[in-house]
């Protein structure tokens, strides 16, 4: 995915928002890190998560957790709720919208460590809280990813 500055990000600072009512990648878009040699977090909450149920076609609702540590390239948040948005329509199990989610973004930054934890509100009494993870190859990325999911919280409420 390219690069974008300021003057070519396409939807920051729009005066019109045109929202896409199915599924659609391509409305992530990226801005260059100004920090690449440095290794921190970014934590991004959607608190007001949309999809479709692909059974009942009922929609579910929910928070996704996006914490990555980037690289080269960062997403940037207008695009991001755009994107989010695009699931509105879009009738998959929490798992694989999850994993779509973490797959798009590895795609779009190549960041150094990605993790997208959805927590999804009860349907029937039962919440479903599914995770996406990935990490370069660097072993230091690695160790963040495995201590990551092998201590996951089973309470994803409280971030640790």
């Amino acid at each position: 995915m390219p690069t974008h500055h300021k003057a070519e990000l396409t939807n920051l600072g729009s005066k019109i928002t045109n929202y896409s009512y199915e599924y659609n990648p391509k409305l992530l878009e990226t801005f260059e890190n100004a920090h690449p040699q440095n290794d921190y977090w970014v934590t991004l909450n959607a608190d007001e998560f949309t999809s479709l149920c692909p059974i009942t076609n009922q929609p579910d609702f929910g928070t996704l957790i996006i914490n990555y540590i980037p690289h080269i390239n960062m997403v940037e948040s207008k695009s991001l709720k755009l994107y989010l948005f695009s699931f509105i329509n879009n009738g998959e199990f929490h798992e694989e919208v999850v994993n779509k989610i973490g797959k798009d973004l590895v795609a779009l930054m190549q960041p150094k460590y990605l993790e997208v934890i959805g927590l999804f509100y009860p349907r029937g009494n039962i919440s479903i809280h599914p995770s996406f993870f990935y990490a370069k190859e660097e072993e230091k990325y690695q160790k963040i990813k495995e201590h990551r999911f092998m201590n996951h919280n089973l309470n994803p409420k409280r971030e640790g």
